[in-house]
């Protein structure tokens, strides 16, 4: 009876821990993922911001010549 028990907890013990390492990768593809999003998101916002300030140049540019 004794082996018996052993052998379930030694079962146990391993499906659990793979299931924890799954989860775990899981997590890490998923954290992976939120990180490249904000990155791309930063990319898009300074994408944006330099567009501004270039229109702004421009406009100014173009203000100055008139006069």
């Amino acid at each position: 009876m004794k082996k018996l028990t052993l052998l379930a907890l030694t079962l146990g013990a391993l499906s659990v821990g793979a299931g924890c390492h799954r989860n775990t990768r899981e997590s890490a593809k998923d954290d992976m993922e939120q990180a490249g999003d904000k990155a791309k998101d930063k990319a898009e916002d300074a994408a944006d911001a330099t567009g501004d300030a270039v229109e702004k140049a421009g406009d100014k540019i173009e203000d100055a010549t008139d006069k």
